[in-house]
This record gives structure tokens, sequence and C-alpha cells, in this order.
């Protein structure tokens, strides 16, 4: 089969790889689509220097495809299926994935299958918003505007949030955050980005952060924003090893910080089930942050695209060979 396969720092190619043979407990997905997000960028770009080369596959995890074959008796899961193929390793980005029977969930009908696919990224909001303290009338400000904060807007309305107020560099992804709940947006390479804060909030700062961006200068920004006493959820896989940290700001607010990755490991995958439902019912609308296909050929420039944040681009979906 063909893959990407990450070989160095900024450096991906295609390879011809063995077809993954089917295991027990474990089904054979082919692979129809595949959607892009800040971990992949990591992976390429950032990752520690002796981690490279990454295996054939790396990197893609949010993906959508057929069963081909399966050998996991009383799963419910048949040949035929469309389903989405969760892949914490990264391997997805490639004609073929072997998973786990505990990492396949059989799609709901009704809605096309590049809307269903961001159910993996939106069950990871989910899966990291039970980490947030309670934020009923609470006023939140979220740091990026990709796919990732937008989903965040969404939660966060939902769970009971007063305001929801959106920073990001790019005035194009502000455009969509209204849609999906928030209350006032910040454009941060125009204004500044603690005044606006205030100004909104009548001198106050924001009772809780959701850093969803991943970079140094947004990772300490999320300091700046929030109140004395406050708490900031680190969601954004960091695009550096080591950093410059605020610690002054950090302990001088008295501020509690919580880090969260891992979704995958949610108990049957529950926080993935709850973002399909939400999805196929109608009540989470996936249309407008889906900006950009791309034929898996061209595959090197959606990941360049997904790194620069530029020519309007939010969600970017890889489309496979029929």
């Amino acid at each position: 089969m063909r893959a990407v396969q990450v070989v160095a720092p900024g450096k991906a190619q295609f390879v011809e790889t063995p077809k993954p043979e089917l295991k027990p407990g474990h089904a054979l997905i082919r692979t129809k689509r595949v959607s892009l997000c800040g971990s992949d960028i990591h992976l390429l770009c950032y990752a520690h220097p002796e981690e490279y080369p990454f295996p054939p596959g790396t990197s893609g995890h949010e993906m959508v495809g057929v069963i081909e074959a399966i050998d996991a008796p009383g799963s419910g899961i048949n040949v035929g299926d469309l389903a989405m193929g969760l892949s914490p390793t990264n391997l997805a980005m490639a004609e073929y994935l072997l998973a786990p029977i505990e990492h396949v969930l059989v799609l709901p009908e009704g809605k096309p299958i590049e809307h269903l696919l961001q159910g993996q990224q939106l069950g990871t909001i989910i899966y990291a918003a039970k980490k947030l303290p309670n934020i009923v009338d609470k006023n939140v400000v979220v740091i990026g505007q990709g796919s990732a904060g937008l989903w965040w807007n969404f939660m966060l309305r939902r769970l009971g949030a007063r305001r929801v107020i959106c920073v990001d560099l790019q005035a194009h992804r502000l455009n969509l955050s209204k849609h999906y709940g928030a209350t006032h947006t910040i454009h941060n390479t125009v204004v500044n980005p603690v005044q606006a804060v205030k100004e909104i909030l009548n001198g106050s700062l924001a009772d809780v952060v959701v850093e969803a961006a991943g970079e140094v200068e947004s990772i300490n920004l999320a300091i700046d924003l929030v109140k004395r006493h406050g708490f900031i959820l680190e969601f954004g896989v960091p695009r550096a090893h080591e950093m410059p940290f605020n610690i002054e700001g950090f302990f001088g607010k008295c501020l509690q910080m919580q880090a969260i990755v891992g979704a995958s490991t949610d108990p049957n995958q529950s926080c993935t089930w709850m973002a399909l439902d939400l999805i196929s019912s109608g009540i989470a609308d996936v249309g407008p942050m889906l900006t950009h296909h791309f034929p898996f050929e061209q595959v090197m420039d959606a990941y360049e695209l997904q790194r620069t944040r530029d020519e309007g681009a939010v969600k970017i979906v890889v489309d496979m060979p029929e």
C-alpha cells in the first residue's frame, strides 16, 4: 500500500509499505478520508530529532474508511461498514489502517463522511472539557480558532459559559467563531488582547483560559489573560520541547493549569460517540469549518497549508483514492 512517512524534521514522503495483516481483535479499514490537525504538524516539524524517521502512515489520525476485513466475533461490526478508526499512534495517513476493535466506531447514517470524521476531534474536546472547573456563568477566553478552538466555543457555550471570548491571529478564522458560539472575538495582530479582554469584561480578566494553539507565545498569553486564582487548560499540542515560561506571572496570580491529552483511552470511547451523536443529529454543524480538500497525491501541500494556516484554511480533508 501507499503511505506517507515523516522521515526528518519538516520532511515527509510517499512510501510503498506492506498492507497490514489482519490480527485477532482487529479490523482492517480501507481509508477514505483523513483530516489534519495540529498534532500532525507537531510530528512533522517539532518532534525530538532522535524520533525521526517515524513509521509509515505518519502523520494522520483523524480517519474514516470501509471495513475490509475483521476478526472480532460478536463485535457487531461487519465487512463493508463505514467506520472511524482511531489511531493514537498517528499511522492513518495510509491506504489502510489496522485498528483494534475498541478503536473502531461504525458511523451513523445521514451525514457526509467528512462531517462525521470531525467527531474524532470534537470527541477530544469533550474528553478534555471534563478537566474544566464549573464554568456556568463564567467568562472564558479561547486562544486559537482552528477547528479545535471552534469546537471549544461550541462546548463552552453548551456547558454554560456566560462569555466565550476568542483570540486568533487570522481574521478568516475569527469570522467563524460566532457561528460556533463565541460572544466576542479579538484579532490580536490588530489589538492588544489583554486590553481587549479588559474592555469586554469591564476591567477584569477571564475566569478560565483554554489554550488551543500550542504556540510558545499563546501559552504565555494565557497567563496574561486570566485573572488571579484563575484556571488555564492547556489543550494545544506545544510546538516546542522547552520554552520560556512566564513563571512570575503564573506564580503571582496563584493560577491552576491543567494539561490534557489521550482521548483514545476514554472508556468505551464515550466522548467520541457523544461527538458523533451531536454531528449526526445536526446539533454540531461541521460544514463551515471544512474549508479545503486535497487528493492524497497532494498531501504534502495539505501539510504545508495546515502549518501556515493561510489561504482561509481551517479544517483540511485529504481524500484517498477510491
